[in-house]
C-alpha cells in the first residue's frame, strides 16, 4: 500500500511540474517581447545623426545630440571650399552645371540673389572661370549657430584666344549659419556631387555675401 501511494503521489508531481514549466516558459517569452518592444521605442526616438568634427576640419556623421556648434576650422574650410567649387567651371563643365550641383550650399532665399550678383552675366558663357584664394580669416560669431568671415581672393576669367586672363578681386564676407538639410546624392553621382555632398556634411549653408567693407553685413539677414 505505502508503495503505490508513493507512486500516486510521484505520478500527480508529474503534470505540475509540466504546468509550471510551460508557464515559466510563456512569462519569458513575453518578457523578452517587452523589452523588444522597449527597444523598438528606444530606436525610433533617438536623436538623429548629426556632424562630428575632426581636428583636420574633416566632418563624419554619427549619432549624437543636435548642436549649434562648429569648429573654428570646420567653418573656414566650408566656406572656402564651397566658394572655390560655386565659382569654378570651364568649358567641359560649365557655369551652370556647377550651379546646378552647388546651388545646395546656398540658403533658398539667398540662391536668386546670388545668382544675379556673381553668375548674371557668366551663364552659359565660354569662358573659364577659377577662384584664387588668398586669406580666410578665422570666424566670428554673429549669434548662435551663425557665423561671419572674411575672405580674400580674386577670380581668374579665361576667354578665348585670352591665355592670361583677367583677376577681379574678390574680398567678401560670407555669413554662414547652421542647417538640419543635408541633401542626397543622385543614383550616379559625379565627383562634383559628391564634392558638394561632402561639403553639406558639415550641416551648414551661405546666407549671405557682403563686400570687404560692408559694415552693415550681419544686419541684412536674419
Amino acid at each position: 500500500m505505502q508503495t503505490f501511494n508513493t507512486d500516486k503521489n510521484q505520478t500527480n508531481i508529474v503534470p505540475l511540474f509540466a504546468i509550471g514549466t510551460l508557464s515559466l516558459h510563456l512569462f519569458t517569452l513575453l518578457l523578452l517581447m517587452f523589452h523588444g518592444r522597449m527597444l523598438q521605442q528606444v530606436k525610433r526616438q533617438s536623436v538623429p545623426q548629426i556632424l562630428v568634427q575632426l581636428a583636420d576640419g574633416r566632418v563624419i556623421t554619427a549619432d549624437a545630440k543636435n548642436n549649434l556648434e562648429r569648429d573654428r576650422q570646420t567653418i573656414r574650410r566650408f566656406i572656402g571650399e564651397s566658394m572655390t567649387l560655386m565659382l569654378t567651371w570651364s568649358q567641359k563643365q560649365s557655369s551652370t552645371v556647377v550651379w546646378n550641383v552647388t546651388s545646395e550650399l546656398l540658403r533658398n532665399d539667398f540662391k536668386r540673389e546670388f545668382t544675379e550678383r556673381f553668375n548674371n552675366f557668366e551663364l552659359e558663357s565660354p569662358e573659364e572661370n577659377v577662384l584664387v584664394i588668398q586669406k580666410i580669416s578665422q570666424p566670428e560669431v554673429i549669434s548662435e549657430g551663425k557665423w561671419k568671415v572674411e575672405i580674400f581672393a580674386n577670380r581668374l576669367i579665361f576667354s578665348r584666344g585670352d591665355n592670361l586672363g583677367k583677376s577681379i578681386p574678390f574680398n567678401k564676407q560670407i555669413l554662414v549659419e547652421v542647417t538640419d538639410e543635408v541633401n542626397s546624392l543622385p543614383n550616379i553621382p559625379t565627383p562634383l556631387n559628391l564634392a558638394a555632398y561632402r561639403l553639406g556634411e558639415a550641416r551648414m549653408q551661405i546666407y549671405n555675401i557682403c563686400d570687404i567693407e560692408d559694415k552693415s553685413c550681419s544686419d541684412q539677414k536674419i
